[in-house]
């Protein structure tokens, strides 16, 4: 499922200051390095998703991201969503069909916490965004390399130094990588939950094969009854 691209700019708070203190100052850009990289990536985009210059050096631009989540997410409809907001929503969770592709239009300001609230929060997810981390995926002489991004980088910044090729570098939606699921940073409704889409699941498996053995059975009965009949 792609996503509207006229999605807002995430907003921030931050200003320009505080985020040239957070890059890494051997990946900064100037004023000018960065219109040069722009006007480089814009004229290398295929599928319209420009990014745009404004006067104070922020830029705003849009970044896919491929949803690859292995639990399920507990979804608020939007009719409940302000009965959630006053503590008495009804949740429901599911599986989200894997490699679904959303785009986010956001600025250069925006770091990787901000993009994984402003994905979730535009779904109506109502996990905990501390559950999910983002991450890199790059390709390198017909290896694929992924990397987890940490809180405080900008995937604007990323996607425009890579450019717009989705091989060079993508965006993967993730759980975090801990190992065992550690059930208890999960609430008591997202874990009865997890018991229904669990129990559910079981008993489609469990009237699955008992379709099978009855239709085993039946050939088998079948095969029994020509054996016995006289030749």
């Amino acid at each position: 499922m792609i996503s509207d691209p006229s999605f807002n700019t995430i907003n921030s708070h931050k200003n320009k200051q505080d985020v040239e203190k957070e890059r890494d100052p051997l990946s900064y850009l100037s004023k000018e390095e960065t219109k040069e990289k722009i006007q480089l990536y814009n004229a290398a985009v295929t599928d319209k998703l420009k990014m745009t210059l404004n006067t104070n050096g922020i830029y705003t631009g849009f970044i896919k991201v491929q949803m690859e989540l292995r639990r399920p997410i507990t979804v608020r409809t939007r009719t409940n969503a302000q009965s959630h907001a006053n503590g008495n929503g009804n949740d429901t969770a599911f599986y989200l069909p894997k490699g679904s592709i959303n785009i986010l239009h956001i600025s250069s300001t925006n770091t990787v916490r901000e993009v994984i609230e402003a994905l979730l929060k535009k779904f109506l997810v109502a996990d905990n965004p501390a559950k999910f981390a983002l991450y890199k995926r790059c390709q390198k002489e017909d290896q694929v390399y992924m990397c987890r991004l940490s809180d405080r980088e900008h995937p604007l910044y990323l996607r425009l130094v890579a450019g717009p090729n989705l091989e060079t570098l993508s965006f993967v939606l993730r759980e975090h990588e801990t190992g065992d699921v550690m059930w208890e940073a999960f609430s008591i409704p997202e874990l009865q939950n997890f018991l229904r889409i669990l129990d559910k699941e079981e008993d489609e498996q469990l009237q699955s094969l008992k379709r099978r053995y009855s239709c085993y059975k039946e050939k088998l009965e079948e095969a029994l009854g020509g054996v016995r009949k006289p030749g």
